[in-house]
């Protein structure tokens, strides 16, 4: 009954709108004020398609489509069934779906209970609340338990009568039902045992971002960074912290401006990591490689730099370029800021009797993972290059990275066969005689425990081809 009525409705409209072409065409034909009516017609259909396409365009601050920094869950369209963010335990038999949602309320009374009246009208459960004040307005942030078919797009409808404005909506999880003082002094912890968390942190404190460390004085010769206050500098979408080596850490969110709270826990974060100074965790592993020889394994810092640059001094200028890429000379000037805990994690492979023999980094660049491995010839195809590869993996997955890649040569069958034996989805690139490997980590197992197993039987795997 409900289809043969859009039916009708929508014939009789189809014949009215014959009716009034057919009279519009005589009027023009032969009526006197033909012409002019035609061009009277043209402007207003033009003026409202002009208006159509503004409305359509007009600015706002909405989550990008596609999700590239790595560690965040990306924005999901509004959709009627229950995807990886749904909870079937929360609302007795019916299915709901945690969301995140931020909107802007005028700073007035009775605005959040406007808010708080119309998610409640369609039956959704607002879980926790952070308040963000601004200068002429309240950003509200809640976490949400809505009904598995209400969408995203219905959500923000709601909110928009209640006066929220600039809304911005996501998936959540459970980990979002952790309080936000809970999960901030989580994540100085974290930066407390290890220097290299403080990009990570601030990623899963502030969403989906892009991070970058410039150092005090670059490599090569590139343009020192602006010089930044003490206390750090905040621009809508972008925030600059000052460095406690000098440098600056520059965060870039585009889609959705950063708040004067979320710009205060970022700058308490750097200040922590700067009173405790350069760190790293002590942990070792002693391993036995299949020729009989029994290698350490451990974190590296700043101060291994002799030790590297004592390395780097028995390598061949062939291991030097497939590592650098560029002129062999200038290999030594690129290890104070690979060894830095500051922009990665580096692992460094040393004998018995103390001596350096392989380096592995996993580099944060930006909102992507790079890892590059270097080991002594006469150390080569002994399983080194498998081992730390294997390694700096399993700390790619435990900072929720997406994928890893490596930059290398065609001509080096160790890097190449190194990565083909974790036995995870690869993606080859090759520009300008440059091989880029792109691993996605996707398919690693998430149980920690079977994750190292995993990765302990890739890194057996590729022994035999390693560098």
């Amino acid at each position: 009954m409900h289809h043969w009525r859009r039916d009708v409705v929508e014939l009789a409209a189809l014949f009215t709108a014959v009716a009034v072409a057919d009279a519009v065409a005589n009027l023009v034909g032969h009526g006197p004020g033909g012409p002019a009516l035609l061009v009277i017609s043209a402007l207003v259909l033009a003026s409202t398609a002009g208006f159509h396409v503004w409305w359509a365009r007009r600015p706002g601050h909405a989550p990008p489509v596609t999700d590239t920094d790595t560690g965040v869950r990306p924005a999901v369209p509004g959709t009627r069934r229950a995807g990886p963010g749904a909870d079937t335990t929360g609302t007795g038999d019916r299915a709901s779906t945690l969301w995140r949602l931020r909107t802007t309320v005028r700073d007035e009374p009775g605005s959040l209970a406007a808010l708080c009246g119309a998610l409640a009208a369609h039956r959704v459960d607002i879980l926790s609340l952070q308040t963000h004040p601004l200068g002429d307005g309240t950003v509200d942030e809640l976490l949400l338990r809505a009904p598995a078919e209400l969408t995203a797009g219905e959500i923000t409808r709601a909110v928009t009568p209640a006066g929220g404005t600039d809304t911005w909506i996501e998936r959540a999880d459970a980990h979002d039902l952790v309080d936000a003082p809970t999960r901030v002094l989580g994540l100085a912890t974290r930066t407390a045992l290890d220097a290299a968390e403080l990009p990570l942190a601030l990623r899963q404190l502030l969403g989906r971002c892009t991070i970058r460390s410039l150092p005090a004085h670059p490599v090569g010769g590139a343009r020192s960074p602006e010089a930044v206050p003490v206390e750090g500098s905040l621009e809508d979408t972008v925030m600059r912290l000052r460095a406690p080596e000098g440098g600056v850490i520059t965060v870039e969110r585009p889609y959705l401006p950063f708040t004067p709270t979320e710009f205060a826990r970022a700058r308490a974060l750097v200040e922590l990591d700067a009173r405790l100074g350069p760190r790293i965790p002590r942990s070792q592993d002693v391993i036995s490689l299949p020729a009989g020889n029994e290698i350490t394994v451990r974190r590296a810092d700043t101060g291994d730099l002799a030790a590297a640059k004592a390395m780097h001094e028995r390598c061949s200028t062939r291991t030097l370029g497939l590592r650098y890429h560029g002129p062999v000379g200038d290999a030594d000037r690129y290890l104070n800021h690979l060894l830095s805990p500051r922009f990665g994690r580096t692992l460094a492979v040393q004998t018995a009797s103390g001596r350096i023999v392989g380096l592995g980094h996993l580099l944060w660049d930006g909102d992507e993972t790079e890892v590059a491995l270097l080991v002594e010839d006469d150390w080569q195809r002994r399983g080194i290059g498998s081992e730390l590869l294997g390694r700096l993996v399993r700390m790619a997955v435990e900072a929720g990275c997406e994928s890893v890649y490596a930059v290398t040569q065609a001509s080096n069958t160790g890097m190449v066969a190194a990565m083909r034996g974790l036995g995870l989805p690869l993606d080859y690139q090759i520009e300008e005689g440059t091989l880029v490997i792109t691993a996605r980590l996707e398919a690693v197992p998430g149980d920690a425990v079977t994750a190292m197993g995993w990765l302990s039987r890739a890194g057996d795997a590729g022994r035999a081809e390693a560098p």
